[in-house]
Order: C-alpha cells, then sequence, then structure tokens
C-alpha cells in the first residue's frame, strides 16, 4: 500500500511520530512525506489538499493528515473529489470511517486529545475494512457524486 503522509506546523511532530511508528510496525507499506518539513509556522491547507489529490490520483493508497486539531486538514482534504478524510480521535471513529464511509484519508490532531492511543487509531485505520451493504455502498456513491 502506498501511503501520503502530510501536515502543518502543529501536526509536524505528530506526523514524525506516525512516520517511524509505521516504519516498524508496517514495514511493507510505502511511505511518501509531503510536507511540512519543519516545525516553522506554515499553512494547513495546501498539504491537507496535496495528501487528498495523491491519494484519489493513487489507486488504492490511503494519507494520514495532522495539523493542531485536525479540523482544518480534514476541512482542506474533503475539498478535493473523491478524498474521504475522516477526523477520528478514537478506535469508534475510526472504524466507522473506513467501515461506512471507506474513508481513505485519516485527519488527526496534533494539539488535541486522543481517547483511545494514536497508534491504535493509525492501524486501525490501515486495517479496517469497508462494510459493504448496500445502505452504505449507496451512500458513499452520494458523496462522490
Amino acid at each position: 500500500m502506498k501511503l501520503y503522509l502530510g501536515s502543518d506546523h502543529g501536526g509536524f511532530e505528530l506526523k514524525a511520530q506516525v512516520r517511524e511508528f509505521l516504519q516498524q510496525k508496517f514495514p511493507d507499506v510505502e511511505i511518501e512525506d509531503v510536507g511540512c518539513d519543519s516545525s516553522d509556522s506554515c499553512d494547513y491547507p495546501q498539504f491537507g489538499k496535496k495528501v487528498a489529490e495523491k491519494v484519489v490520483s493513487t489507486p488504492g493508497s490511503r494519507g494520514i493528515i495532522a495539523c493542531g486539531s485536525g479540523i482544518g486538514i480534514s476541512i482542506a482534504a474533503n475539498r478535493v473529489s473523491g478524498a474521504r478524510a475522516v477526523l477520528a480521535n478514537s478506535l469508534e471513529l475510526t472504524q466507522l470511517g473506513r467501515q461506512h464511509n471507506d474513508a481513505n484519508i485519516l485527519a488527526i490532531g496534533g494539539r488535541t486529545k486522543f481517547y483511545d492511543p494514536w497508534e491504535e487509531i493509525v492501524t486501525t485505520f490501515l486495517t479496517e475494512e469497508t462494510d459493504m451493504a448496500e445502505r452504505h455502498a449507496r451512500r458513499r456513491e452520494q458523496l462522490d457524486a
């Protein structure tokens, strides 16, 4: 699987931790970090958009994005047609995002509270299957229309 990472300065440290975790736990995942490259102030919309565009143009890929709250960068990503970013700070939201919405991008906050460990959230995002029930498929088609 190809996985794109992106963050602004507020999510930079968490993104680095996620990358290290992924390299250890999922060595077969090909990781591409599209920035930012430091904790210097920068704007999250460009990185959310960049990850979303890469995920949409690379079949079977996914993305993980982070900003201070995860909110702004998820909004930026979701403006790209075909991107389905789930903002999740719990396993339940991550599971539902993958199962019901076939979320292809996980948004997390570098300065917010996680209800479950972010390592478990990332693992769930990468391993949870999509529920192919007709009602969910119909709703996903509406999201993509």
